[in-house]
């Protein structure tokens, strides 16, 4: 794993880097980090141009993965970045769906904490499976802080997209 901020003097420092900066950042990782034997390759994006213009131009991508919320603004933000990979001949493989609801604990009755969810018609209108739709878990959230990410239980739900991954192997 490699990340911006493990490279800044502080760790609470913030990233005050333009596009370009980042993207040339982004492509540096790749190049001079030394990766060892890798099958995979984790890019998160953040939904502006730069970024996914220089993973998409300068490191062998087999396809992407489209994460989004349930919020309605979120899907313009999606079609944006559908339109982007298939106008750059990238494979969109699906589309998964972070805090789609929270199960509550006491009865198991999925809670929209974010709105409904549209994600099935966004998928229908780019002919797109939904690969997953991911419960807000806070057992998986204080697994990430506590650094123990390797090991939570991974949700049921992200089964569709774990497949959807080992399928480009």
């Amino acid at each position: 794993m490699i990340s911006i901020n493990l490279v800044l003097p502080h760790e609470d420092d913030p990233v005050i880097y333009r596009g370009p900066i980042i993207a040339e950042t982004v492509k540096q990782f790749w190049s001079d980090v030394v990766w060892d034997d890798v099958d995979f390759l984790f890019v998160d994006m953040l939904p502006e141009r730069d970024v996914p213009l220089t993973v998409f131009q300068s490191l062998p991508v087999d396809g992407i993965i489209v994460v989004t919320s349930p919020q309605d603004l979120v899907s313009m933000i999606v079609g944006k970045a559908v339109k982007m990979a298939k106008m750059m001949n990238i494979p969109v493989l699906g589309i998964v769906e972070n805090y789609s609801y929270l199960a509550c604990p006491d009865c198991g009755k999925h809670i929209s904490v974010f709105g409904e969810s549209h994600i099935d018609e966004v998928a229908a209108h780019y002919e797109l499976p939904v690969l997953a739709k991911l419960p807000i878990d806070p057992k998986l959230a204080a697994a990430v802080d506590a650094g123990k990410i390797e090991d939570a239980k991974l949700p049921d739900e992200l089964s569709g997209a774990l497949k959807t991954v080992e399928g480009l192997l």
